[in-house]
């Protein structure tokens, strides 16, 4: 069995500003609610374990592969409970920039496996919150830092 999660959420900064973000790897301890720790940093085709925290306070490592690491447009990785087969889920994070400068950040997860259907409430309640803080928190330290950046560094697109 399959099923999807999607949250989007629109962000009033630069696209590169939240990709610089979103892939700061080493500072997810001080912001994320729900992505706690990467081991080491992700480098596409290679694994590397990743701390994940629920709302409602069950965590779990995972080691999975990154699948796209494209600046500023995707990150992807792939994870599997135990082995391929019983609960696996292929994570992103897509980008994209509005005519008006808005970014809009796009997190989504595809789960497949024989625990899908008996992981149905846990997927679209607590994972789904869990995308959703994740989104606020990363629009809150982006607009901040967007606020903070020195005019003079701005560039006008026309």
């Amino acid at each position: 069995m399959k099923t999807a999660i999607e949250t989007t959420i629109n962000i009033q900064a630069p696209i590169s500003l939240v990709w610089n973000i979103l892939t700061d790897f080493q500072k997810y301890p001080t912001w994320s609610p729900t992505i706690k720790e990467f081991k080491r940093i992700p480098k596409e085709g290679s694994r590397t374990k990743v701390l994940l925290s629920q709302p409602g306070g069950s965590s779990i490592t995972m080691n999975p592969i990154f699948l796209a690491i494209k600046p500023n447009q995707e990150l992807r990785w792939k994870g599997s409970l135990l082995m391929n087969g019983i609960f696996d889920g292929e994570h992103n994070f897509l980008l994209r920039e509005t005519e008006d400068g808005i970014t809009e950040l796009l997190q989504g997860e595809k789960f497949s496996g024989i625990l899908v259907p008996f992981l149905q409430k846990m997927i679209h309640g607590n994972t789904k919150k869990g995308f959703e803080l994740f989104n606020q928190a990363i629009k809150e330290r982006a607009e901040a830092a967007f606020i903070n950046i020195d005019p003079s560094r701005l560039f006008l697109h026309v």
